[in-house]
């Protein structure tokens, strides 16, 4: 056996070696999610008009080009026309119907981007900030903020001779110590910015990607359904350092009334001289969570 030919032999064993192993990821799904808002909702409908119209090329434009190679085969004595030179009517047909598919995509993405930008409205804001490697929230006007980290199980699993089998994490990685909570049924509007590096803050459930831009102001917004309570989670998307893996977000959507009821508890746990000296529950994790210095502008629709 010559040295090329098991060199040959030991890549592809260890291809299949690396295709069979279990490989720690998330549920495979073939398709983006309808998410836990009307506005997610609208977004998944204009992803699936864009698909079907590619589907729909698709199988017009390969079903014709099939259908040409088979039926004017050279074997089945087709002879190509010396003559033809161009067809106006064909001409005219394949430069309007592409314009019209690209107006039919092109009106409803355009109202939809629109209405992500409409932050108008909003009931509750909160200033999100993005540092290496955690989330600060500030529910703005309500002097309660939260300090977003990696749970400490997941901590504990990802580091180096550990010893722990990460499979016994539940939701390894994609936990907190405390998340981000937020009311269901009731309009919120976001400011993202960064801290030291660019991150990006991403729900999957809501939609909602946003870089966190140090000295800059995104905003972003969302009104989740009335009866989507529970938990969502999502990560950074940007390569933001080492750590980038290990900065999740979990948002523990609440009713209204349990969200007011959770809002006061922590406005008057925060106060100084709190009876008993009582602190909120995220005491470990409160502090004042600032916008990045020099902040030059909030993105808006406005202008």
């Amino acid at each position: 056996m010559t040295k090329n030919l098991r060199l040959t032999l030991g890549s592809l064993a260890a291809s299949v070696l690396a295709l069979a192993t279990p490989a720690a990821h998330a549920a495979w799904t073939l398709n983006m999610t309808p998410g836990i808002s009307k506005m997610s909702r609208e977004i998944y409908s204009l992803h699936m008009l864009m698909f079907w119209w590619c589907v729909g090329i698709a199988i017009a434009v390969f079903g014709f080009m099939i259908y040409s190679m088979v039926r004017f085969r050279k074997s089945a004595g087709a002879v190509a026309d010396q003559n033809f030179l161009h067809s106006t009517k064909i001409e005219v047909i394949w430069t309007i119907v592409p314009v019209l598919i690209l107006i039919s995509m092109a009106v409803p993405a355009a109202r939809v981007l629109v209405e992500t930008e409409d932050v108008a409205g909003a009931a509750l804001t909160i200033r999100v900030t993005g540092y290496q490697w955690k989330w600060g929230y500030e529910y703005v006007g309500t002097g309660v903020g939260v300090l977003s980290t990696l749970d400490f199980a997941s901590n504990k699993a990802r580091a180096l001779g550990s010893g722990i089998d990460p499979t016994t994490v539940p939701n390894y990685l994609l936990d907190v110590d405390h998340p981000l909570v937020v009311p269901a049924g009731v309009k919120v509007r976001l400011l993202i910015t960064g801290q030291d590096v660019i991150h990006s803050w991403w729900v999957p459930a809501l939609a909602i990607k946003k870089d966190a831009i140090p000295g800059f102001m995104n905003e972003a917004w969302f009104e989740i359904d009335a009866d989507k309570t529970g938990l969502f989670r999502g990560q950074c998307a940007e390569l933001c350092g080492r750590d980038h893996g290990f900065m999740p977000i979990v948002l523990d959507v609440k009713s209204k009334s349990d969200f007011d009821q959770w809002l006061k508890a922590q406005q008057a746990a925060a106060k100084p001289g709190a009876a008993g000296g009582a602190t909120p529950a995220t005491a470990t994790s409160v502090a004042p969570v600032t916008p990045a210095a020099n902040v030059v502008g909030v993105a808006s629709s406005k202008g």
